[in-house]
This record gives structure tokens, C-alpha cells and sequence, in this order.
């Protein structure tokens, strides 16, 4: 090999490093791509869940509920819940609207009581209807809440930290999200305690391409404290169909739309 080519070969080799290094995303940028994958793929969007609860004892239960979603040009969302089974959460719902700018707006509604309750912001990270997934799991949480820090990038997969900037805020002091690098869905979240204890686990367990966008079609939370398992299984979904905007208002919540039936 003579002079020249060596030469050549080294520049190329410097420049695809200085490409590689270039183009390499940073924390932030995977948050935000992976936030957009997880819950702004298409205009809007519909879906089933069927959701088990299983307590460590073995006993499960099990919910059903159809899931609205529609995006507004600023980021902004709106989410409508409804429930068909089992007997005692039937024709309940539960609306979210998503603000960028300050806490969500959300609400619940209890047909057995004839009540409209108003969640506080403070309660988002609650159960939701007595899951291990929470009510913030079901809009997102806001990137701009965390503090996030590149620990690793393996071979298809980005680890980030994430540290909440409120700390009183919220029941964990950390957590760590496993992105897949094609994808940008997060495909598990280690959550720990306050004495850095892991004390709760999301995951999703399959994914699929649906209408071009990648799924999450089976999710799972695990609570490492009670020990208790919630899996969600989703089907009959469906991007960019054309909901009303009427339907995420108040309104119908006690008046279900035929888009959830």
C-alpha cells in the first residue's frame, strides 16, 4: 500500500468518526424522540386494552376500556377513557388534556355515584383505577419535568437517567428508560425510591407496526413492593381517523360517544 492511499484512508476513516460524532443524539433529543413515539404517532388515534391485574396472591382482575387520542398543533393533547367492563367500573371515563405550557387538566367520571371528580395535579401519579400503571402513564410525562443523562448506548439501545427537577414532586428519586435506537420507544423503565431502592418496573412486551408507526401492543408494569402485575394487551387500533374535538370535553363524560362503543 503506497503512501498516498494510506493516507487517503485515514482521512475518510477521521471524517466518518467526525460524522458519527456529529450526528450522535444527545439525552435530550432521545426523551423527545422517544415522548413523540410513545404518544403523538399520527393526528390522533383509538385503541382497546384489556388490562390484568394480578395481585401476588394469584388473584387477578380484569378491565376493559377503549382509548381516545387527539393531538393539537402545539403539542398539546387530549386523551378520553372509556370503560366496559367489569360491572363496577362500567360507562366510567376519564378525560386528560394535556398541557405543555402547565399541569394537565383531568377528570373522572363515577357513574355509580353520579360524580364528576376533578384529579389534582398532585394525583397523577397515583394508581390508575387500582392498576400498577399510573394516571400519568396514560398521557405521558412531560420531558421538560426530568433531568436526563446518557449512561449508555449499546447496540440498538439508548440508557438514560431521568431525575426530577421537583423532587418533593413525585415517589422516585430516579429512573432509568431503556430506548430502542430504531423505534425510539421506550421498552423499560426502572423506577427507584427515594433510599435508591428499584421499586417499580414498566415494560413493553411487544411491539408492532401499525399504518407505518411502531406499537407498543403489549405493556406491562410490575410493583416490586406488593409485588402485584398489571398487563396491558391492546388491539383494533387505529391512527388518523378523524375524531371530533367535542368529544374530549366534559360533556361526554357522562354522555359516552359512539367512537368508544
Amino acid at each position: 500500500m503506497n503512501y498516498k492511499h494510506l493516507k487517503k484512508m485515514i482521512i475518510v476513516a477521521v471524517l466518518l468518526l467526525l460524522s458519527t460524532t456529529a450526528y450522535a443524539l444527545t439525552a435530550d433529543e432521545v426523551i423527545t424522540r422517544a415522548n413523540q413515539a410513545s404518544y403523538y404517532a399520527g393526528k390522533d388515534g383509538r385503541a382497546t386494552i384489556k388490562m390484568t391485574i394480578k395481585a401476588k396472591n394469584g388473584n387477578e382482575r380484569v378491565r376493559e376500556f377503549t382509548l381516545l387520542r387527539l393531538n393539537a398543533k402545539n403539542g398539546d393533547q387530549k386523551f378520553y377513557t372509556y370503560f366496559k367492563a367489569p360491572a363496577d367500573v362500567y360507562k366510567m371515563a376519564y378525560l386528560v388534556w394535556k398541557n405543555i405550557d402547565r399541569d394537565d387538566d383531568r377528570w373522572l367520571w363515577l357513574p355509580a355515584l353520579n360524580l364528576k371528580k376533578r384529579i389534582a395535579p398532585g394525583d397523577k401519579r397515583t394508581s390508575f383505577v387500582g392498576s400498577d400503571f399510573l394516571y400519568e402513564d396514560v398521557s405521558g410525562r412531560s420531558p421538560e419535568e426530568d433531568v436526563h443523562a446518557m449512561l449508555s448506548e449499546e447496540v440498538g439501545l439508548y440508557q438514560i437517567e431521568n431525575i426530577p427537577k421537583d423532587p418533593g414532586s413525585v415517589e422516585f428519586s430516579r429512573y432509568v428508560v431503556a430506548v430502542d435506537a430504531a423505534t425510539f420507544l421506550p421498552m423499560r423503565a426502572d423506577y427507584y425510591d427515594h433510599s435508591g431502592q428499584l421499586y417499580r418496573q414498566v415494560e413493553a412486551l411487544q411491539v408492532e407496526t401499525i399504518q407505518g408507526f411502531p406499537t407498543v401492543t403489549v405493556a406491562q408494569a410490575h410493583d416490586l413492593v406488593t409485588g402485584s402485575v398489571t398487563r396491558n394487551e391492546f388491539s383494533n387500533i387505529q391512527y388518523n381517523i378523524d375524531l371530533n374535538p367535542r368529544i374530549f370535553t366534559e360533556r361526554f363524560l357522562r354522555r359516552p360517544p359512539r367512537e368508544v362503543k
